[in-house]
Parts: structure tokens; C-alpha cells; sequence
């Protein structure tokens, strides 16, 4: 347990019906004391009265959880008080008075899990990504990584990678034990399959950071062809100004919606034409850079010239885009006869029902992760390519000793990846696997 006793409002700040305020370490117990309330039952609740220097601060529910049997490991009580400021801010300032306890930092509680062995590092940044979930993509995706599916991944990894290294230093430091002679080949062939199956984790086309992060789709095309009429249609609000002179979108308009579940930002960009003035010039420049980085784009044309199309925007389609016709209201039959087009009518709602499915069809194609489990962090992805070149050169090293020395390094870059770092583990497989000295 740490010297140090903290406490913070674990709810939301304002006025609210019911505030939680934890206390975690080894001075909880004098904490509760300090407000008056005897250590309940562990896990049950028990409805007290929270006094201090004899005034009645509130009437509410008391919680504990002994350690180590508790979120951080450490003796942990949860006040369940009333919402409103004035209660919050005297049970805070009688905590504060109490010898030994202090405010929170923010992350403490987390941390404080981690250092106890409550959870590893992809755990603690889940639970900051469920926290901050505003879909349910990105909810699934985060309990999914906090009940452990990449942690046993990356352990699963490491434990494999520190065997074959334990091996490796067993034929290098004991060459006159008659170690099996197959033992070398088998770490090699453990190496290959790791690197193989790191190989195909890397590959996932970014899905668990598009999660995560949100998609970006960019809504391209020339003036007037109704991009910011469709960015307010699927906005369902007007976000952009709308106006039938052309250049009025000058710089990039983003939206940050939940498409069918998954976060995405819409954005609307400036009419791709010649520019007519230096700040147009600049939002056209803006609008190709957006376009370039978006995950996803719609190409709008216009209606109103159909079936010419703006060379511009046609220029900029590739296997990501969705090409749609906006203003169909003013074409006769809208049929298109060449290629995968929707027609659309921003200004009547016509089509934008099969096209806003059609949309997430494709966020999905983008997004969807299924029964894989993904990396959802660039420090995850940049652990795993440290690991993936350290096993690439122990692959190809002239020397054993070398080699050993790059997959440890490899099982460093495993180790940052959970916060387990231990080398001590090598040992521990060399002298179970191989009775050395016998």
C-alpha cells in the first residue's frame, strides 16, 4: 500500500442527485472515522451520517473494500452522498483536513491499480477509452480490451518469445550440458511464427484506432453542388452556412457524429474550382489535404449540370470514395450510366435514406472489427514494430550472442506494451526446462 491516502469526486462535477467521492489507502479507515462512520461489512452498503467537527455534513451510503480486494489493491471506501455543491465541497474539505490523506491526481486511482497488479497497461488505457466511449463501437472495443483480450495476446507473446530466448542463452551458456540439438532450431522456428503473427496484427488497416479515434469522411466537390446542404442533412442541424453563391464554404467545416454507432467527422470542404482570391486559394489547398488524409470521401456533383462532371473532384476518386449525384429532384430520370453513383436530394431528403445505409456500410467495411482482436493505440503499433525489427535482426545476426541480445530487446518492446518488464523470467525458464548442473 502506498504511504498516502488519496480521495477524489469520482462523478461528474454539478449539481447532480447523487455524488460518489473515493477514498483509497492505507489511511482510509482514520478518513472514515474523521467523518464520524464506523468500517461497514466489506461490499455492502450502509446508510450513515457524514459529521464533522460535530456539524451534520450529509445523510447518505457508505461502501468498503478491503484491500486487496478492492479496484486499486489498496483499502478503498466510496461515499455515495448528495449531489449538490455545498454537500460535495464539505465532505471534500473535512477529507482534506484528515493527517495523511490528500487529493487525487488525475489518474491516481488508475495508477495506483496498475502498480497493485489490478490490471496491466492496455486495461488502465481501455478503461480511459470506456470513459471517454460516445458510441458503441468504441464502447465494445474498449470492454473488450479491459476484460484483457490484448493483454493475453501480447502475454501470450512475451511468454513464448522469453521461452525461446531462455533456450537460446541455455545453448550459449551451457554448451556442455548435451542440450538437445533441435533446441536451436525450434527457437528459430518460435521466432518466425512470432514475427509471422506480429506481421499479421500490425495489418488491420488501422481499424482499432479508426474506432477509437473516428473515422474522417470528406465531402469534396465543385461550388454549388450542395456540400454543405448534405453535411446539414446528415448533421440533422445547420452546421455549415448554405447559399447559393459560390466559394461561400472557404475553410474545412467539421461535424463529429455516431453513424450507426460508429464516431465519425463529416467534413464539409471548399468548392474545388480556380481559385478567385488568396483565402479561397487557401480553403481549395485545405480541401485536397483533407481529402488526401480522410479515411473516407464523397464526391457531390451537381445535379443541376448532370452528366458532366467536375474534372477536379473526378480527379480525386479512388477505391474510397462514394460518388453521388446531389439534386436529383432536377433531373428527369435520374439513372446513372457509368458506374456506382447515388442520386441524391439534399433539398427534398430523396435518396439520402440508401445513401446514409450505404455510408455505413462502408464505415463498417472501414471499422468493423469482428472476432479480431485490434491495437487501438499508436503506442501499441509502435511497440510492436520495435519488436517486429528486433526479431528481424536476431533472425539474421551472424553471432548467438547477438541474436540473444535482439530478442531480448524484442521482449522489452513486448514488455512496454502490458507495463510487465522482467528479466528475471529468463532465468526462471532455463533452470525449469533444462536441470542445469544435474
Amino acid at each position: 500500500m502506498s504511504a498516502e491516502t488519496i480521495f477524489a469526486l469520482a462523478t461528474a462535477p454539478g449539481r447532480a442527485g447523487i455524488a460518489v467521492i473515493r477514498v483509497s489507502g492505507g489511511h482510509a479507515r482514520e478518513a472514515l472515522a474523521a467523518l464520524g462512520c464506523d468500517v461497514p461489512p466489506p461490499r455492502k452498503a450502509a446508510r450513515v451520517r457524514f459529521v464533522s467537527g460535530g456539524a451534520l455534513l450529509d445523510d447518505g451510503l457508505l461502501l468498503w473494500f478491503p484491500a486487496p480486494a478492492s479496484f486499486t489493491g489498496e483499502d478503498v471506501a466510496e461515499l455515495h452522498i448528495h449531489g449538490g455543491r455545498a454537500v460535495i465541497e464539505s465532505v471534500l474539505d473535512a477529507l482534506n483536513n484528515v493527517p495523511g490523506v490528500r487529493p487525487a491526481e488525475a489518474g491516481e486511482f488508475t495508477r495506483r491499480a496498475f502498480l497493485n497488479d489490478k490490471m496491466d497497461l492496455t486495461q488502465a488505457e481501455a478503461l480511459a477509452d470506456l470513459v471517454d466511449a460516445e458510441t458503441r463501437a468504441q464502447q465494445r472495443q474498449a470492454l473488450r480490451q479491459m476484460g484483457g483480450a490484448l493483454k493475453e495476446i501480447y502475454d501470450d507473446w512475451r511468454h513464448g518469445l522469453v521461452q525461446a530466448l531462455a533456450h537460446l542463452e541455455a545453448v550459449i551458456d551451457f554448451p556442455d550440458e548435451d542440450l538437445p540439438p533441435e533446441v536451436a532450431n525450434k527457437v528459430w522456428g518460435e521466432v518466425e511464427d512470432l514475427q509471422k503473427a506480429i506481421a499479421r496484427h500490425l495489418e488491420d488497416g488501422a481499424r482499432g484506432e479508426r474506432i477509437r479515434e473516428g473515422l474522417v469522411i470528406a465531402i469534396i466537390g465543385p461550388p454549388n453542388a450542395g456540400k454543405s446542404s448534405l453535411l446539414n442533412a446528415l448533421a440533422k442541424r445547420e452546421a455549415a452556412i448554405v447559399s447559393p453563391i459560390p466559394g461561400t464554404t472557404r475553410d474545412v467545416i467539421e461535424v463529429h457524429l455516431d453513424l450507426g454507432g460508429y464516431a465519425v467527422a463529416i467534413a464539409d470542404t471548399a468548392g474545388l474550382r480556380e481559385a478567385g482570391d488568396a483565402i479561397e486559394d487557401e480553403g481549395i489547398k485545405r480541401a485536397k489535404r483533407r481529402a488526401a488524409d480522410a479515411d473516407l470521401k464523397i464526391a457531390l456533383f451537381d445535379g443541376a449540370l448532370y452528366p458532366a462532371r467536375d474534372a477536379a473532384t473526378a480527379a480525386l476518386i479512388d477505391a474510397d470514395t462514394l460518388t453521388v449525384v446531389n439534386k436529383s429532384d432536377l433531373i428527369a430520370n435520374p439513372r446513372d450510366s457509368g458506374g456506382d453513383v447515388q442520386f441524391i436530394s439534399a433539398k427534398t431528403g430523396a435518396g439520402l435514406g440508401a445513401f446514409a445505409a450505404r455510408l455505413l456500410q462502408h464505415v463498417r467495411s472501414k471499422a468493423d472489427i469482428g472476432a479480431v482482436v485490434p491495437l487501438t493505440r499508436a503506442r501499441h503499433r509502435k511497440a510492436l514494430e520495435e519488436c517486429r525489427e528486433a526479431l528481424l535482426r536476431a533472425r539474421g545476426a551472424d553471432l548467438p550472442e547477438l541474436a540473444a541480445e535482439d530478442l531480448r530487446l524484442a521482449a522489452r518492446s513486448l514488455g512496454r506494451l502490458t507495463g510487465r518488464v522482467d528479466v528475471e523470467e529468463i532465468l526462471d525458464v532455463v533452470f525449469r526446462d533444462f536441470c542445469i548442473g544435474k
